[in-house]
């Protein structure tokens, strides 16, 4: 049986356990990792298609950043303090909007 602050740090689907995103950053920067993640695993399934290793590589890369910078990878954002929490969400979108910049909007 799991407590209660285990169930918020976890999600259980299909009876596989996956880590939540990062209850501390803000809207705005969860938004954007969550758009760049959309983003790179479509990227993912193109190259794939394409039979582009590298593209598939490079797409896996930004997957992985995205990931990291939710809290969903890396380090257990709970062990973290919350500064250090949303740095690296900061330092994951600089390095995502570096390699694969948002959307125009118009």
């Amino acid at each position: 049986m799991t407590d209660a602050a285990d169930d918020d740090h976890w999600l259980v689907i299909d009876g596989r356990r996956w880590r939540r995103t990062d209850p501390e950053l803000s809207e705005e920067a969860a938004d954007r990792l969550r758009s760049h993640l959309g983003r790179a695993r479509s990227a993912v399934r193109t190259a794939k298609r394409a039979d582009d290793d590298d593209a598939v590589a490079a797409a896996r890369r930004r997957v992985d950043l995205a990931k990291h910078g939710l809290g969903e990878r890396g380090p257990r954002w709970w062990e973290d303090d919350v500064a250090a929490r949303r740095a690296r969400a900061d330092e994951a979108l600089k390095a995502l909007d570096g390699l694969a910049p948002p959307p125009r909007e118009g």
